[in-house]
Parts: structure tokens; C-alpha cells; sequence
């Protein structure tokens, strides 16, 4: 190994651990604060069904968002874990109200909050949780308290727009492949992009880079998105989190459905219709494994996989238009990456 090569493999592992250091300390950060605003028990025990949600190993994949994009715009970290504690008092509040409309039995590996305690709990937990989210917003003032709590309306309503029109679709024949783009940016790109949005807005970043930035957002959201799809079919229970063909079980025509409907064979074809019929009773296996088979014959696996990748290059071209340090950049490009590729 030349010289050369050997100075240019150090700067690349320096670089490495810079970035994986960063990280580090963000979601550090964030864990210490959650930690901090943990709520205390009540007679009612109201809040255990909330903390143990939020004990649970997740990814804090937006909390994290918005301390780098606060740190991207020049912002203080301290500054942003309020918007972050919001983002993710919401995120989980639409988790445990979701798991009860799916009738989940898991979540990242564990019971679901209305299986280890009962519905009622689930959603009176989940409500206050919804309580909470906007309550961490209070931390800001005036003006600035205004843009947050419009931005978390905003996208609160247009989450359970897409809440309802997954639902909807599950006894629809009729959903296009772009119904179901809409839809998830809708139930979770907008969500993602508004973690990044509040992080620049705390940072007193420009109403373009604000834009910028969510517009990003909502990009990588539909990657992370269709990499979720993608896991329920072919992930494995230990690191997904959840039951492997629950998607398929739930008729829910997601973007694998629709690459595999487009490509497939007329006999094939009719057999999504008879799978992802309600009057389908058959076993439950066999339907998992039959629907599987065709996703994957039919190149729906592979075609999902590569508009992952088209996400991710959309991502790194909107990006570019963002006045924010190159380092940083690709700071935020690398922890992207690291979620949503395979």
C-alpha cells in the first residue's frame, strides 16, 4: 500500500468514527433528556402504559432527525429536545392507537400496550401521550412557540387523514400505486419531515430552508416507508419488531402488492384478488406464503428495492439545495442511509 492510500484510508475511518461519534451524542442526548421528562406515576397508573412504550428499543429515528437538523442550521442541541420530546411523544402515541386498529400483537419485539394491559388503556394512554407531545412545545415562546404548534397541527391531521385511508384501502379493489404514495407520505413521510422542519425551526433557520429541509424530509419518509413494507414481508420477527406478514394478513395493497400486480401473470393476478379478498378464511400461512412467493417471482422484491435506492439519490439531489456545511450534509445523508438502506 502506497503512502498515499495509507493517509487516504486513515482520513476515511477518522471520518467514520466522527460520524458514528455524532450520532452517538445526539441520540445520546435525547435518551438523557427522555429520561428526564419521564412522567411520574399516578393512582390511575395512567402513565406506565406511556413509559413502558417509550422504554421500549426503538430507533428514535426522529427525535435524532431534529437535533441534527437544529446542529445543521447552526442551532443548540438543548435547544431542540423539546421539538424532539414532541415528535416523539406523537410518533408513539400514533403507534399505540395504530397497534389497536391492527390488533398488533407485537411491537419492536415486545407485547403491545392493549395486549399486556386492555384497549381502554391503550387509548386513554395513547390520548395523554397526544396531551404531552403538544405540552413539550410550551417550552418555546411567542412567535417561535406559534410556527411548532401550527407545524405539529398541520401534520397531526394530516397523519390521521393517512390513518384513515389505510384503512380505507383494505377493503378497496381499487387503489393505484399512486393512492398508496399518498397515503404514506400522509401516515409517515410527513411526520419525518416535520421532526427536520421543527429542528430548523429552533436553529432560526430561513422559511426556504425550513421548506427545503421538510421537502427532504418527506422524501427519505417515503423511502423509510416502503423499507418498513419491504421488512414485513421479508424481515425476520427478531429485528423487525413485529409479526412477518401481518401487511399481507391485513390486506394492505402496499407497494410490494402493487409491483408484483403490475408484473405478474393474469393466474397470478387472480390469486392476490382471492388473498387479498375478506372473504378470503383460509389458513393464515399458506396465504403469507403463497403472496410471498408471487412477490418475489414476479420481481416486486427486487423493483421495491431499487425505488428505495431512487428515494435515497432524490434525497442526496435536494439536499444540495440546502444552506447548510457539506459536513453536515453528509452527516445527515450518512445517519439517512444507515436507516433506510439495505
Amino acid at each position: 500500500m502506497s503512502f498515499q492510500s495509507f493517509i487516504y484510508l486513515i482520513i476515511i475511518q477518522i471520518g467514520y468514527f466522527y460520524k458514528k461519534m455524532m450520532i452517538d451524542f445526539y441520540r445520546k442526548s435525547f435518551l438523557e433528556y427522555l429520561d428526564s421528562k419521564k412522567l411520574t406515576k399516578s393512582k390511575s397508573n395512567l402513565y406506565d402504559p406511556i413509559n413502558y412504550l417509550l422504554n421500549l428499543e426503538g430507533k428514535r429515528f426522529r427525535p435524532i432527525l431534529t437535533l441534527i437538523s437544529a446542529d445543521c442550521f447552526g442551532g443548540e442541541i438543548k435547544d431542540s429536545l423539546p421539538a424532539a420530546l414532541s415528535v416523539e411523544l406523537f410518533h408513539n402515541f400514533t403507534l399505540m392507537h395504530d397497534d389497536i386498529m391492527d390488533s398488533a400483537p407485537l411491537r419492536r419485539g415486545k407485547v403491545t400496550v392493549h395486549e399486556k394491559w386492555n384497549i381502554n388503556a391503550a387509548i386513554l394512554s395513547g390520548d395523554a401521550m397526544l396531551i404531552k407531545s403538544y405540552e413539550s412545545l410550551q417550552h418555546y415562546k411567542s412567535e417561535l412557540h406559534i410556527l411548532l404548534f401550527e407545524l405539529l397541527n398541520k401534520t397531526a391531521l394530516e397523519v390521521c387523514e393517512g390513518q384513515q385511508l389505510d384503512i380505507n384501502f383494505e377493503t378497496n379493489e381499487n387503489v393505484t400505486l399512486e393512492d398508496y404514495i399518498n397515503m404514506i407520505k400522509l401516515k409517515t413521510a410527513v411526520l419525518i419531515a416535520c421532526s427536520l422542519k421543527m429542528g430548523a425551526i429552533t436553529a432560526g433557520a430561513s422559511k426556504i430552508d425550513s421548506q427545503l429541509i421538510y421537502d427532504f424530509g418527506i422524501i427519505i419518509g417515503l423511502a423509510f416507508q416502503i423499507k418498513d413494507d419491504f421488512l414485513d414481508v421479508y424481515g425476520d420477527v427478531k429485528s423487525f419488531g413485529k409479526k412477518i406478514g401481518g401487511d399481507i394478513l391485513e390486506n394492505k395493497k402496499t407497494i410490494l402488492f402493487h409491483n408484483a400486480y403490475s408484473k405478474t401473470s393474469n393466474q397470478n393476478k387472480t390469486l392476490l384478488k382471492k388473498y387479498f379478498s375478506d372473504s378470503y378464511k383460509g389458513n393464515t400461512e399458506t396465504k403469507i406464503n403463497i403472496v410471498k412467493k408471487i412477490y418475489t417471482d414476479s420481481g416486486a422484491k427486487s423493483a421495491t428495492k431499487n425505488l428505495i435506492k431512487d428515494y435515497l439519490k432524490q434525497a442526496k439531489r435536494k439536499i444540495n439545495d440546502i444552506s447548510i456545511q457539506n459536513k453536515k450534509k453528509n452527516l445527515l445523508l450518512d445517519f439517512v442511509d444507515n436507516y433506510i438502506s439495505f
